[in-house]
């Protein structure tokens, strides 16, 4: 017999990392209130960092989408790699210059474009899927607000929209970089 509901427990452990750091804020709340030259510095310091791993935890909780899609999502030594029933393959991250948020009949799907104009399309709610927060938030220029933006249900083509391939289409990153300039 479970000490605590299933429906209690997934919920704790999807909110796991805020949960921690809500902890160590508290816990540098308390280090501070004992006062004097060091420990309060100290305490505002635990403080401060709880903060920002309590954003960043949060913006990767709202990133993370319920699976439904088919295949799963791997992040791995710099590389990405989707495997799907029907399609997949890999990208390398440092050679990535575009990464688009499509939606097409119903189902979003990230358009990670490479150097040499591979593309590779990956479900947002395949398995695994959640690892791409990490990942694309090491790319240079990319903000992490700007990936759960991306996300937003305001954003979401209907499933009515099923005449158009591309529905609908946008940009979230594109690598910056030398390219030809018109003066």
């Amino acid at each position: 017999m479970p000490l605590v509901r299933t429906e209690i427990h997934l919920l704790l452990i999807r909110w796991r990392e805020v949960i921690v750091a809500g902890l160590l804020a508290l816990g540098g709340l308390w280090v501070a209130s004992r006062g004097g030259y060091l420990l309060l510095p100290v305490g505002g310091a635990v403080v401060a960092l709880a903060a920002v791993l309590g954003i960043a935890a949060f913006r990767r909780l709202r990133f993370a989408q319920e699976v439904n899609a088919p295949g799963w999502v791997e992040v791995d030594e710099g590389q990405v790699g989707y495997l799907g029933p029907a399609f997949g393959g890999y990208v390398a991250l440092p050679d990535l210059v575009e990464i688009r948020l499509l939606s097409m009949r119903g189902r979003r799907l990230w358009r990670l474009k490479q150097a040499d104009g591979q593309v590779l399309l990956v479900p947002i709610d395949a398995a695994g899927a959640e690892r791409l927060f990490d990942a694309f938030a090491s790319l240079p220029g990319l903000h992490t607000a700007d990936l759960v933006a991306a996300l937003a249900p305001s954003h979401h083509a209907g499933a009515a929209s099923g005449m158009a391939l591309a529905a609908e289409t946008r940009v979230v990153w594109r690598r910056g970089g030398r390219g030809v300039v018109a003066r």
